[in-house]
């Protein structure tokens, strides 16, 4: 599904070395883009998943070097380049999302990559004696020696934050490529650590010390070209191209600056739903009128939405529960029909401020932080002396004359989050609060024991003085590239659709890190500066609203059609008998969120998530055996 249109083997069995390729052909689409592609001199050997972006100019100056060429593809270009500078140089010098492994047949060694935001997955272990690698989890299942045990600190992970973060995975033994590293294995030295030819984290220093200086109209000129000249490489393309199109910030930004450098109307595409709440396709059929782009909707039904479910666990490979997989799904396979690749809005959050806990979290620290510890407890307490629902009987009539903050669609529920946010010890301690899923899923999960990752480690953050921007910034190294891109990237290649995201391009982040917190967070609002770009291209009125994200109605559904999956899923003989989780604290919420007194919605879609990936891994392992 990843590559469809071609594919091919290359091996040197006396090397111990064996590479394949399935080719989703975007650059190129004759037999001279096919891999694996041996370079010019027959040195280098690359596997190549993802689109180096600025790979004309590379092979412009490649070309005046004397380089020679088979074809047009960017993968060619980049191998080009690492004959002329070496790899490290090449990655540096390339701009694009990809997961690589190259062979040196000189030096005998295997490097293998990632890109800079981590866009492209790339997983890696051993197997017996065997090193393996591979764009999936798939890739490795298929070895004959493989022979997966389930990490249960890893599971710990999963249920705290809802995915798992790298550079663990679901299997001791296998983990994930870093962002932005190369690692190299070779038979005289073995497997060297994974070492960086970019990093977030000096990139947030090096911004720090040269921050930007000019005038806030000079702001909005500078992101203008950043993003012209990105998106404008981005469209390169020999097959059909379009874009994701919610309405928001984000996905409208991507369509107006594509349209406004397109010769025809740009292909968009999104999914409507008939719950006003989740819906926000008026929206963006109203900014497709204004572009003039050639607009597609497309409005499900939760039988539509519920029919993906069960393929989540196969898609995903591991246990992911960011319920948000499920409309992402649906809009790739929509898009797939008209386009083979779709340009997307993420990104925009983690750079410019847009999660509402960056501004709000600000807000209220400000407020609460100066009381006393005991006094923050006890009003907590107060808080969840009564039920949610209880909340809602009593308050939910005049909840609008409180701060939006507290106005969610439950009003209870918003009450229980503040208390939360009462009982932290700190900033830090309130933002782990805020994007914890299990408090405490050492409970949860039997055996399990949360290791340490770069939100719990301090000495691995970069020395940012101000707490919004390192919540801005342990997002970007964490949710960013270990959710939000692989809920994209899975969804989209799911349906063989290249999924690319202009606003992650290393140039943009690294100009956003070098603006003040001013220019992105604004009289309670975020994304100013991204914001005053957009109004170039589309009036205010049809993107300002107050921000949605993007999922469905779990809470409903697990009362309602998909109560029967999930009693099956959560029985307790079917928890006690896989061994993994304790019955318990999962049957409690399970009975509370029923009876309407709590929405479990997030914490249950967790434990649902892993419990049909169990099942599948079972189904997975009988037909191996």
């Amino acid at each position: 599904h990843r590559g469809p249109d071609a594919g091919g083997v290359w091996k040197d069995p006396q090397a111990g070395i064996w590479l394949g390729h399935r080719r989703l052909s975007i650059i190129d689409l004759s037999p001279n883009g096919g891999q694996p592609m041996v370079s010019e001199s027959g040195r280098w050997i690359i596997v190549f998943n993802g689109e180096i972006y600025n790979f004309q100019e590379l092979r412009n100056e490649l070309g005046a070097r004397g380089h020679r060429f088979r074809g047009h593809s960017d993968t060619e270009a980049f191998l080009a380049a690492v004959e002329e500078w070496g790899l490290e140089e090449a990655l540096k010098r390339s701009i694009g999302m990809f997961a690589l492994a190259i062979w040196d047949r000189r030096e005998m060694t295997l490097h293998l990559a990632r890109d800079r935001i981590g866009e492209k997955p790339l997983y890696y272990g051993w197997a017996g004696g065997t090193f393996l690698f591979g764009s999936e989890m798939k890739a490795l299942r298929a070895f004959s020696a493989w022979q997966p045990a389930i990490d249960r600190n890893a599971l710990a992970l999963f249920f705290r934050y809802n995915y798992i973060p790298g550079p663990y995975s679901i299997y001791r033994g296998i983990g994930k490529l870093p962002p932005g590293t190369i690692l190299t294995i070779s038979k005289r030295s073995g497997i060297a650590e994974p070492r960086s030819y970019w990093s977030l984290k000096q990139a947030v220093a090096k911004a720090s010390a040269n921050a930007f200086s000019g005038s806030e109209n000079e702001a909005i000129e500078r992101l203008d070209q950043l993003l012209r000249q990105t998106i404008k490489r981005q469209m390169i393309s020999d097959v059909p191209l379009g874009a994701f199109l919610s309405g928001g910030i984000d996905s409208s930004t991507v369509a107006a600056l594509m349209q406004a450098q397109a010769t025809r109307p740009v292909r968009t595409f999104t999914i409507g739903f008939r719950e006003s709440a989740y819906d926000e396709a008026a929206h963006a059929k109203a900014v497709a009128r204004h572009l003039g782009t050639d607009h597609t909707e497309l409005y499900v039904t939760s039988n539509d939405a519920m029919a993906v479910i069960p393929k989540l666990p196969e898609l995903y490979d591991e246990p992911f529960s960011d319920s948000s997989q499920i409309p992402t799904c649906l809009v790739a396979e929509l898009a797939r029909r008209s386009v083979k690749v779709s340009l997307s809005g993420d990104g925009g959050d983690e750079l410019f401020a847009g999660y509402n806990r960056y501004f709000l979290a600000r807000s209220i620290w400000r407020r609460i932080g100066w009381l006393p510890g005991p006094l923050r407890r006890s009003a907590a307490s107060a808080l969840t002396f009564m039920s949610p629902k209880a909340w809602n009987r009593l308050l939910g009539g005049v909840s609008r004359y409180f701060p939006s903050m507290l106005r969610p669609r439950h009003f209870g529920e918003g009450l229980y989050k503040l208390a939360e946010i009462l009982r932290s010890t700190g900033p830090e301690g309130m933002y782990h609060r805020l994007i914890s899923h299990w408090e405490e899923p050492a409970e949860l999960v039997r055996d399990g024991c949360e290791p340490d990752t770069v939100l719990t480690d301090s000495m691995a953050w970069p020395a940012l003085p101000d707490y919004t921007e390192r919540m801005m910034y342990l997002d970007s190294v964490t949710y960013l590239p270990d959710d939000i891109l692989v809920k994209v990237d899975r969804a989209s290649m799911g349906v063989s659709l290249e999924c690319r995201v202009p606003l992650l391009n290393h140039e943009i982040v690294e100009f956003a890190w070098s603006l003040p917190l001013s220019l992105k967070i604004r009289a309670g609002q975020g994304k100013w500066l991204l914001r005053q770009v957009l109004y170039r291209y589309v009036p205010k009125h049809l993107v300002e609203r107050p921000k949605m994200g993007f999922g469905v109605p779990i809470d409903a559904w697990l009362r309602g059609p998909l109560r029967d999956w999930a009693e099956g899923l959560l029985d307790v003989r079917n928890l006690q008998q896989a061994g993994y989780l304790n019955p318990r604290p999962v049957r409690r919420k399970w009975e509370e969120h029923l009876s309407g007194r709590r929405n479990w919605q997030y914490l249950l879609w967790d434990v649902l998530m892993f419990q049909a990936w169990l099942e599948q891994e079972r189904v997975r392992q009988t037909s191996a055996s």
